[in-house]
């Protein structure tokens, strides 16, 4: 009976290594695809008056020491009209302080600040912007994170494409600058050479974006009508995977932008980490089931590793590995370098194995339960719906 768990074991993870490779290919073809796509894009438009107003939106809690600075480059916008609007839940929360301080260095710009006192579901986010966008001038609105860094042509790139009628939703890639943690550097590893990897791949294999990213949201207010507002959201934990769907539902293109931006991570512990990584990945299982259970088969260092230890070191076993290695690392400088412009990517591709086999731990665990912790509480999915759980 052991001699027999061992030879499936043996065959899943070859099958495991050589699917890994090819899914590696898959990535590197929809980088270097997404890279030649962004040769032909137009970068250099400058802004008139004819181009759109939009109100940002930015729903916030906490603050941490980048926070001012990520929010402060929205207000540097090389754009004829936009206005800023902040949320908070709570008044005294230390996110008030620093829109405060925005307003009083940046008066010229249209920045106001919105206490939200109705709790209209799980997800306090979405709820936040369900009240935010009441108080909205503009039909263009942009939703990202609290934490997201952006250039001065980060509106006149990112609304560019909603200009064409047929394009519905606009969002962005995105890179993770860590701090000093291992946390936050296996976080930031993760994202440029894992995570953005899948989205661009997603987008070669379906054929275009059928989802959207926190790190930015542009629509068009009807658009957003048209899906049930942001209340249709208020309890789904990956809002920003929701709407995009719903908005390609209507018939309408999610175009990925030539824009990336940055986020600022915290510093993860291992078990912060760990906590982040298992509730992403019980999110996205939830979101895309067959897709994730997919997952499974790209995992291929470690798939390798395994390979060679039951092989005994044979040969071709260490050829594979070596292929596999290979392959992996092109993957992280193509996009993490290339696309991403990621400039901590190159002094981190030690740690990929570490990180990769970290991941197949995630993936195995995220599949035995449902519970997962955001923003300090404790929650259970339920087909992509939060419900709040005691600690």
């Amino acid at each position: 009976m052991i001699g027999y768990a061992v030879q499936v074991i043996q065959i899943v993870a070859v099958v495991g290594t050589i699917s890994s490779v090819g899914y590696y290919a898959i990535c590197l073809w929809s980088a270097l695809r997404f890279l030649r796509g962004q040769q032909g894009a137009d970068r250099s438009v400058r802004p008139t008056p004819a181009m759109p107003s939009v109100s940002i939106l930015k729903p916030l809690k906490g603050a941490d020491p980048e926070m001012y600075e990520s929010l402060r480059s929205h207000c540097l916008q090389d754009y004829p009209e936009y206005e800023i609007i902040f949320g908070v839940s709570d008044p005294n929360d230390p996110a008030v302080q620093l829109v405060e301080q925005l307003k009083t260095e940046f008066p010229q710009c249209a920045i106001r600040l919105m206490v939200c006192p109705e709790n209209l579901g799980a997800n306090t986010k979405v709820s936040n912007l369900a009240q935010m966008v009441r108080e909205a001038r503009h039909e263009y609105l942009i939703v990202n994170d609290g934490d997201i860094r952006v250039e001065p042509d980060y509106l006149r790139r990112v609304l560019a494409p909603l200009t064409d009628p047929k394009v519905g939703l606009v969002t962005c890639l995105y890179r993770g600058i860590a701090n000093s943690s291992l946390g936050s550097r296996l976080e930031s590893l993760g994202i440029s050479t894992d995570f953005c990897a899948s989205v661009l791949v997603a987008q070669t294999v379906e054929k275009g974006m059928r989802f959207g990213l926190g790190s930015t949201l542009a629509f068009r207010r009807r658009d957003l009508r048209a899906i049930g507002g942001f209340e249709a959201f208020a309890d789904y934990l990956a809002d920003d995977y929701q709407i995009g769907s719903r908005i390609a539902a209507l018939g309408l293109k999610v175009e990925l932008s030539n824009v990336v931006v940055e986020t600022f991570l915290p510093r993860y512990t291992l078990r912060d980490f760990a906590d982040h990584q298992l509730r992403w990945a019980r999110t996205v299982r939830d979101s895309r089931f067959w897709g994730y259970v997919g997952l499974g088969l790209t995992f291929g260092l470690p798939w390798a590793m395994l390979v060679v230890l039951f092989e005994h070191g044979a040969g071709w076993a260490w050829g594979l590995l070596a292929a596999t290695l290979a392959m992996r690392t092109g993957v992280a400088v193509v996009v993490g370098k290339l696309v991403l412009h990621d400039r901590q990517v190159m002094g981190s591709l030690a740690l990929i194995p570490v990180r990769d086999l970290f991941a197949l731990l995630v993936w195995i665990v995220s599949f035995a339960g449902h519970k997962v912790k955001w923003r300090g509480d404790r929650f259970r999915l339920e087909n992509g719906k939060l419900i709040r759980i005691g600690n």
